[in-house]
């Protein structure tokens, strides 16, 4: 992919949830709710200090996040619909 975040912005692809209950009931797509697991695709530099120094990430290509209901914006790269958004909107890395 021809795309790199800049500074401390990730590339998130989101993970889709089950298509039903844990009872066997089908949920229809107009009732999902987006996802809030997602992949990193691509991360950023991370930010730099007040000396200029770099401030490493903390997550990376590859990690497995949790992030807010509303967090990122919505882009479509190579028509594929993929989130970028600010290390800051990221909880947590789920092992």
């Amino acid at each position: 992919m021809a795309f790199t975040p800049l500074h401390d912005r990730v590339l998130v692809r989101r993970i889709e949830s089950d298509e039903k209950t844990a009872g066997g009931l089908f949920i229809p797509e107009s009732a999902k709710e987006k996802p809030a697991e997602g992949i990193i695709v691509a991360a950023g530099a991370g930010l730099r200090d007040d000396d200029g120094d770099r401030i490493a990430m903390d997550v990376k290509e590859g990690d497995k996040i949790l992030f807010g209901k509303w967090s990122g914006t919505e882009i479509t790269l190579e028509g594929e619909e993929l989130l970028i958004m600010k290390e800051s909107d990221i909880m947590g890395i789920i092992a």
